[in-house]
């Protein structure tokens, strides 16, 4: 299956939200990161269709997912970031009537409803009211909903908000095995979560895609873009403000401060590995880097 999104654009009044996104996804995990603002709700709320488009080409395999209507959306599978559960019904009575709007027959219905409530780690709470749930549960029930009938689109805003390291590697894991023939996408910001099972990753700012590649290849790209200084805790804000907010570790010295620059700040060296997908986040949104404002430059002049 190949999903295409070519040149799409939204704009709320005069504030362009997202602007002339192009992307091709196929078979994997694509991680989407970028601050708040950044545009990846106002993607996925368009991918869903939730929301229109007002310019560009949303495609399933070279069909214009306007003209596919129903046809597309019994494709996706979707986990919005905000959670519109009913708070007086079980967990099990919610997928039910989930599978229900989705169409599945009574018999698959069940099947579906309890291996997933299994998989969430809800099996055993599953009778008790949502509204007694805390966060991190009800998030576990929405991704449950999401997987009813098999979609082969799964889009998926925040899934491991409020649940635990334990929760979030077994969702994680379990996302994974899902990807073997669907396209999964996944906005997050919690980076682990994409690191180590993103087939590529999706950088965006300001409502434009500034970089798309595997984690290797992002981490590599920006490895010699790292710098680290040992220093007292009262210089960190200080470093922070001057060069960016960066990562600060523990280490047997002290405390290290490291800091993604194009060129090297004076009195720091050369980071010593462990360069990882948190860095490349860095690295593009928090500072003005010069490959962002060659960017910026180019789309300004060709708008």
């Amino acid at each position: 299956m190949l999903l295409k999104v070519d040149t799409v654009s939204k704009s709320y009044g005069e504030k362009c939200v997202l602007d002339k996104f192009t992307v091709e996804f196929k078979n994997g995990i694509y991680g989407i990161l970028g601050p708040n603002g950044a545009g990846k709700s106002t993607l996925m709320n368009i991918l869903t269709d939730n929301i229109r488009r007002d310019e560009g080409s949303i495609t399933v395999d070279g069909v214009e997912i306007l003209d596919m209507g129903k046809r597309y959306r019994e494709l996706i599978g979707y986990m919005p970031q905000e959670q519109g559960l009913y708070g007086a019904m079980s967990a099990r009575k919610y997928l039910y009537y989930v599978a229900a709007l989705k169409g599945l027959k009574k018999g698959e219905a069940k099947r579906q409803v309890e291996e997933l409530l299994q998989v969430v780690g809800l099996n055993l709470v599953a009778h008790k009211k949502i509204k007694e749930f805390s966060g991190g549960m009800r998030q576990r029930t929405m991704l449950a909903g999401a997987l009813l009938a098999d979609p082969k689109i799964i889009i998926l805003d925040e899934p491991t908000a409020g649940l635990d390291p334990k929760e979030r590697i077994k969702i994680r894991n379990f996302i994974a095995k899902l990807s073997m023939n669907r396209i999964v996408l996944i906005a997050t910001h919690v980076v682990s979560d994409i690191e180590c099972i993103a087939k590529k990753v999706l950088l965006l700012k300001e409502g434009r895609l500034i970089e798309i590649d595997t984690p290797y290849k992002l981490i590599e790209r920006v490895s010699d873009k790292a710098w680290e200084k040992e220093c007292r805790e009262e210089e960190i804000i200080e470093y922070q403000e001057k060069y960016g907010i960066g990562n600060v570790f523990q280490k047997e010295n002290g405390i290290t401060l490291r800091v993604m620059q194009d060129e090297c700040p004076k009195d720091f060296e050369k980071a010593k590995g462990n360069i990882g997908l948190e860095d490349v986040y860095l690295y593009y949104m928090e500072g003005e880097n010069r490959l962002w404002q060659k960017q910026k430059e180019l789309s300004m002049q060709n708008s």
